[in-house]
């Protein structure tokens, strides 16, 4: 498959399944936010976890705030990517409290303030990673501009990804630099892949 190729088949994929997020009920999303977090909560890899990047959920996406408020409660070192400026990419940095410690950032979506500490990625046992669509294979389907995918070229620990059931297909078309999860958690089901 040609690039040219691979692009459109993902911007088709993109369309597709935003629709089906967009016609999703209010209450079909909060119950499975719900049941995602409760499965979360049962796996050792997440309650053994010490230094976590999760995320802050944009509208349609699967709501993991609950185990934000959870981890910093548990005393896990808890984490939220915040876009860097001056180089362009995403990064890491620690917060205390939810609402105290993050404010709008570049495309309006919940960071850390510029005066939390940065975390060393190689530092991060387990991240939650929030995407389009995934396969069952592990490829993420994302946004479009690569964001996400360079942050988690440098994260060593175990990523999961995090959808909603019928975000995840059979196969995605995947390109050499996209980065594989070692989990998928849905409402339904967590779903460990070989590496």
């Amino acid at each position: 498959m040609t690039t040219l190729d691979l692009t459109a088949s993902k911007a088709g994929l993109r369309r597709r399944l935003r629709a089906a997020l967009k016609a999703a009920t209010p209450e079909a999303r909060r119950a499975g936010s719900l049941a995602a977090c409760d499965l979360l909560r049962c796996q050792s890899v997440w309650r053994d976890a010490r230094n976590v990047l999760l995320y802050s959920p944009i509208p349609g996406e699967l709501d993991i705030s609950p185990l934000i408020n959870e981890a910093l409660a548990a005393g896990k070192t808890v984490a939220l990517p915040a876009f860097v400026a001056g180089s362009g990419v995403y990064d890491a940095f620690v917060i205390r409290h939810l609402t105290d410690d993050c404010a709008p950032g570049k495309f309006a979506i919940a960071e850390p303030k510029r005066s939390c500490p940065r975390l060393d990625l190689n530092r991060l046992d387990f991240t939650l990673v929030p995407g389009v669509g995934f396969d069952l294979t592990g490829h993420r389907l994302g946004r479009g501009q690569g964001f996400y995918d360079r942050l988690l070229a440098n994260i060593a620990g175990t990523k999961c990804g995090v959808a909603f059931d019928f975000q995840v297909v059979e196969r995605l078309p995947a390109e050499t630099h996209d980065v594989r999860m070692n989990f998928i958690l849905t409402p339904s089901r967590c779903l460990r892949l070989s590496p």
